[in-house]
C-alpha cells in the first residue's frame, strides 16, 4: 500500500494495482522477510503458466522494487532476495500486411473497426487511442496530439491526421462530450476483448496482439520511404535506435547509397589509367 501511495503518479500505475492483486495470494499473507527465493521460484512458474516469459519479467520487476524500496529508502529489511529475471527475446516485429489488415477490419465489429483502423493509421498506443479527448484533436486542421503526460517516455506526441484517420473521427461526433471513441454511449476502456481475439481468429491471423497495430504502423511506414527522424518523432520513441528496427523493411532506401561512390571511385579509374 505504501507503495501504491508513493507512485500513484506513475503512468503504470493501473497495470502496478492489477499485478499486485494477480500477486496477492502468494505474498499477501507474508511478512517482507518472509518473501524468499522459494516464493519468488512459485511466483514465477505460476506466471509463466498464464503467459510469456516477457509478461512474468514485468510481474517479478515489481516485485523486485518493492523489496529494495523496502531496503533502501524505507529501512524495512537488512537484506533482499535477488531476483533475477527471464532472459528475453529480441525485440517484437509481428507486423500485418495490407491484405490481412482489410481481412481483419472487414470481420470487426463496426464501433472496434473504427479503434483499430484510427490505431493503423496514427501508431498511437492502446492507451492513447482509448484516452484521446475531443480537447486533443483539431478536425479543421486535422491535427491531434497526445499530452506528455499520457506518453510513454513523457514527451507530446504529434499526432497529424490523414484524410482516412479524419473520416473515422467524423463518425464519432455527437457519440460522447469528452472522449473520441465509445461504445453504446460509454467510453470504450479495454481493446484487447473476447470479440477482438475472435475476429482475429475469423481473420485468419496468429500470434497477433494488439500492440502489433503500431508495429504494422511503423513497418508500413518504413516501406513508404517514411525517414528514420520522422518516424521517430511520429511514434514518440525516445530514441532513434528505438526506429532502427525497422529499418530493414525499406531496403529501397539504401540501394541509392553505394551508387554515391561511383563518382569517386570512378574518377580514381580514370586518372589511373591516364597515367598508364
Amino acid at each position: 500500500m505504501r507503495w501504491l501511495s508513493e507512485t500513484a503518479d506513475k503512468r503504470t500505475h493501473r497495470e502496478d494495482v492489477r499485478k499486485l492483486k494477480w500477486l496477492h495470494p502468494f505474498l499477501g499473507a507474508l511478512h517482507l522477510d518472509e518473501i524468499t527465493l522459494d516464493v519468488i521460484d512459485q511466483i514465477k512458474a505460476a506466471r509463466l503458466k498464464e503467459g510469456s516469459k516477457s509478461t512474468a519479467n514485468r510481474y517479478l520487476a515489481l516485485v523486485r522494487s518493492i523489496l529494495i524500496r523496502s531496503r533502501d529508502e524505507w529501512e524495512w529489511l537488512d537484506k533482499v532476495p535477488k531476483v533475477k529475471l527471464f532472459k528475453e527475446p529480441e525485440g517484437r516485429e509481428r507486423a500485418l500486411t495490407p491484405e490481412q489488415a482489410r481481412r481483419l477490419l472487414e470481420v470487426l465489429p463496426a464501433h472496434q473497426r473504427d479503434v483499430v483502423t484510427f490505431a493503423l493509421l496514427t501508431g498511437l498506443r492502446q492507451s492513447n487511442v482509448l484516452g484521446l479527448q475531443w480537447s486533443q484533436v483539431d478536425l479543421e486542421r486535422r491535427f491531434a496530439w497526445i499530452e506528455g503526460w499520457q506518453s510513454k517516455n513523457r514527451r507530446p506526441i504529434p499526432v497529424p491526421l490523414s484524410e482516412e484517420a479524419v473520416m473515422v473521427l467524423l463518425r464519432q461526433v455527437g457519440k460522447h462530450p469528452e472522449k473520441v471513441f465509445t461504445f453504446n454511449g460509454k467510453p470504450i476502456k479495454q481493446a484487447n476483448t473476447k470479440a477482438w481475439q475472435e475476429a482475429r481468429k475469423r481473420a485468419g491471423i496468429e500470434d497477433f496482439r494488439w500492440h502489433d497495430l503500431r508495429h504494422t504502423w511503423a513497418t508500413w511506414h518504413r516501406q513508404a520511404g517514411t525517414p528514420t527522424h520522422e518516424l521517430q518523432r511520429l511514434g514518440g520513441w525516445r530514441t532513434a535506435s528505438m526506429v532502427e528496427r525497422y529499418a530493414h523493411h525499406a531496403p529501397d532506401q539504401l540501394a541509392a547509397a553505394p551508387a554515391r561512390l561511383n563518382a569517386v571511385i570512378g574518377g580514381y579509374d580514370l586518372a589511373t589509367v591516364g597515367q598508364k
